[in-house]
């Protein structure tokens, strides 16, 4: 991996709070993401991993703080230019949030005539290759999300996210709910579309399998800050008790085990 001090910042975060009412979830949080890495988000329950991914893609505006994203201050900018910058991004929710009354080639058009002024025609037309980018089976395209397995939800929320060539992923837990072969699928297409289009990814999840064969950074969310930022083996031999927990039990351990057979392990 390429010396962070010279790669560019897709997204820099300074001083973040967020607090509803008196309860405090981050405090002066700091993180960076940098150009063409994968960067996975962990932590305990309540530490804000979706809190922090709401603040940066503009569905939470923060008690205090500074949240750049390409370049632009998102909270200085007005909204015809902060639309702009988020054009730029796409957001794969965890549950899909398709809409259920349009068909998948309909959900992943839209933001095609919405935010890029393509016709109905032009726009299906293109979502057909977005779909076709994640592997969604071609008659897929015309069903509604109601009919699709999980791991096709996926995949078309995530050719919706893909819609209009974004520099950067959001992903909430993309894999929650796949049964492990289709988890192992979109892990696999995670790294194959992050390599083709040097996609920047800020990922929250809790799959050991998913850190293991994908981030390039891990992120863990402790005591209201980032604890460590660090690649995956400097952050599993952090000295803290719930880091030790979560990559070094029984799960994280068979995690480990199986990447390092199938010669994924990352560097350290």
């Amino acid at each position: 991996m390429a010396d962070l001090a010279i790669r560019e910042r897709v997204i820099q975060v300074c001083g973040l709070s967020n607090h509803f009412g008196s309860h405090v979830v981050h405090d002066q949080l700091d993180l960076d993401v940098y150009r063409g890495e994968i960067l996975g988000v962990v932590g305990g329950s309540g530490t804000g991993k979706s809190v922090l991914l709401r603040s940066l893609v503009g569905l939470r505006r923060p008690t205090s703080g500074r949240v750049r994203i390409l370049g632009e201050d998102l909270q200085q900018r007005w909204a015809g230019k902060r639309s702009s910058v988020e054009r730029r991004t796409g957001i794969l929710f965890q549950n899909g949030a398709l809409f259920s009354s349009l068909t998948v080639r309909e959900n992943v058009a839209l933001p095609l005539i919405e935010h890029a002024g393509l016709s109905r025609l032009e726009a299906e037309r293109l979502a057909g290759v977005k779909l076709a980018l994640t592997g969604l089976r071609k008659e897929a395209a015309d069903q509604y999300p109601s009919s699709l397995s999980g791991g096709m939800v996926k995949r078309a929320a995530l050719a919706r996210a893909l819609a209009l060539d974004p520099d950067i992923l959001f992903l909430d837990e993309p894999t929650a709910g796949l049964d492990p072969i289709a988890a192992a699928a979109f892990d696999q297409l995670l790294l194959t579309l992050r390599d083709a289009f040097n996609l920047s990814v800020f990922l929250v999840t809790h799959d050991l399998d998913t850190l293991y064969t994908t981030c390039d950074r891990i992120a863990v969310l402790s005591q209201k800050k980032v604890l460590v930022a660090d690649t995956l083996a400097r952050v599993a031999a952090y000295d803290d008790p719930w880091i030790q927990a979560y990559f070094h039990g029984p799960r994280g351990r068979a995690a480990q085990q199986a990447v390092t057979a199938c010669g994924k392990s990352k560097e350290s």
